[in-house]
């Protein structure tokens, strides 16, 4: 009996499902990045005389990841409905027009263009 309820469970090709696999200490934190210099960097530029405490710079490093997943959920989302196999600038762009407000999405955008351009050139 208990061998016929673990066959079902078992995905073709031998690969296990997500909920039977096993996960390790170092698959739980894959795709959580950690921003705090980045925000501790800004944070100078912006108010150099301020402080920020360790709790904020976990909320913002967690906002940070956050948007970063929605955009590129709804980037994949959209090259899967374009029948593409690549993701392109072109799906990153659209998806953070979609997510962001206007004035935002349209800074975002100009700015991450930009850097784009400066990493290419160097």
């Amino acid at each position: 009996m208990a061998r016929s309820i673990t066959k079902k469970n078992r995905c073709p090709r031998g690969h296990q499902n997500a909920s039977s696999r096993k996960k390790s200490h170092s698959c739980t934190y894959l795709g959580h990045r950690n921003y705090s210099l980045y925000i501790n960097r800004v944070r100078k530029e912006v108010v150099p005389e301020r402080g920020i405490s360790s709790r904020t710079f976990e909320i913002m490093n967690t906002l940070i990841n956050n948007i970063f997943e929605h955009i590129s959920t709804q980037a994949y989302n959209l090259m899967c409905f374009r029948n593409r196999r690549t993701l392109t600038p072109e799906d990153i762009q659209k998806a953070v027009y979609l997510l962001l407000p206007r004035r935002l999405a349209k800074y975002a955008v100009a700015f991450g263009s930009e850097a784009v351009q400066r990493y290419v050139h160097s």
